[in-house]
């Protein structure tokens, strides 16, 4: 390889690196906001869901990883020093590995996730106050957004002890505007003027799988994206290894 190539293969290699660094950082700063905002969503349903818990510290080292391995990267590259690169090689050949297994087990697991999402949407429903909560707000924009209520249908709301108490009672987020010709309320619980409630027919979980199902070919683009980015990136980095036959360690900076 000709020194014109070993400098940019150096450079594209830094470049990468160092988007992988950002990216990181990213990854881990999102993980460690659902972990020390107690008021967010996520951290709200945390104590249904060990799943979830469990996720937010996976989010948090996966970011870490990510930032130490672009560092690496980039100092691997810059200075040419093999045994950086090749760690940085093994530790994004791992990773890649690491997505196509959690992909295999989504897929083969989705059966499971589904019936887990229920769970955790049924409970939330079944306890739901209209206490101002952050996860009582998230789930009333979902309603009234995707114009849908409940998870499967409306007749979820009836586990809720408060509406069971009063059947004219219903929850604001569900009204249909388009029968009651009025803009939806903020209030937690509606009163209606017969037990047929003026609310959607349809609940949320058909939307939220045709929300994915519509957006999925984006999702499998930016899947795809990002593992031809990290092959590009290992044959970058092992193009780069070969072609250092000696390591100069006096030109690694010194703190």
């Amino acid at each position: 390889m000709g020194k014109g190539c070993i400098s940019a293969t150096k450079y594209f290699l830094f470049l990468f690196n160092l988007l992988f660094f950002i990216f990181g950082a990213l990854i881990m700063g999102f993980g460690l906001w659902i972990l020390l905002d107690n008021q967010s969503f996520i951290a709200v349903l945390q104590d249904s869901s060990t799943e979830l818990k469990v996720g937010s510290y996976i989010v948090v080292g996966v970011g870490g990883f990510t930032m130490l391995m672009g560092f690496l990267g980039c100092l691997g590259a810059i200075y040419e020093i093999r045994c950086l690169l090749g760690l940085y090689f093994t530790l994004l050949l791992l990773i890649l590995l690491a997505q196509v297994v959690t992909a295999v087990l989504i897929f083969l697991q989705r059966d499971q996730l589904r019936h887990t999402t229920a769970d955790i949407v049924k409970k939330l429903v079944e306890n739901y106050q209209g206490q101002n909560k952050t996860a009582e707000h998230a789930w009333d924009y979902i309603q009234r957004n995707m114009h849908c209520c409940g998870w499967i249908n409306p007749e979820d709301w009836q586990s809720n002890p408060v509406i069971n108490s009063s059947l004219m009672l219903y929850p604001c987020s569900c009204q249909n505007n388009s029968v009651t010709g009025e803009n939806t309320t903020d209030g937690s619980f509606c009163k209606a003027q017969s037990s047929d409630w003026p609310v959607y027919d349809s609940g949320c979980m058909t939307h939220v799988e045709s929300w994915l199902f519509t957006n999925y070919g984006v999702i499998l683009g930016i899947c795809l994206g990002v593992a031809v980015i990290e092959l590009l990136a290992m044959i970058l980095s092992m193009g780069l290894c070969k072609s250092v036959h000696q390591e100069d360690y006096t030109k690694v900076p010194k703190y």
